[in-house]
């Protein structure tokens, strides 16, 4: 007999504190405990286009500094660049940062729990200088 898939949808809000990475983990483990799906999937989802979603080492703070570091080099904020500047010299380069990046992350459950490594975390990367409310779409779907 086939097992029944059941869906789990929950939004997430997140206030950020301007151009940093948020680690998100906590919450979305709270989230697949909720929906007591025991094998399946979990699709992180925000929906901004000047923040994105990465999967990354939550050990060393000095990972997600270098990360920082090495994107405030490779898309300068230099407000003469780009021709969509109206919303502040932040705004385009924000955009190209989560170009580069992810909107989403997928990550598999068993036994109730994410698969995450022994060092990931998920993160949401604000790459605006300025506090947002962002909110992020956490779909599970399993049995």
């Amino acid at each position: 007999m086939p097992t029944q898939t059941h869906l789990h949808q929950q939004l997430l809000k997140v206030h950020t504190q301007g151009k940093t990475l948020h680690d998100i983990t906590p919450q979305v483990e709270t989230v697949v405990r909720e929906a007591e799906i025991q094998t399946g999937l979990c699709v992180v989802f925000v929906r901004h286009t000047s923040a994105s979603l990465i999967i990354q080492e939550n050990a060393d703070p000095a990972v997600l500094r270098d990360l920082n570091t090495f994107f405030a080099k490779l898309v300068p904020e230099d407000g003469r660049s780009y021709s969509h500047a109206h919303e502040g010299p932040d705004d385009m380069p924000a955009h190209i940062r989560a170009a580069l990046t992810r909107t989403s992350e997928q990550i598999p459950i068993t036994q109730g729990r994410l698969m995450l490594g022994t060092w990931q975390g998920i993160y949401l990367w604000e790459h605006r200088q300025r506090s947002y409310e962002r909110q992020i779409v956490i779909h599970i779907s399993g049995h």
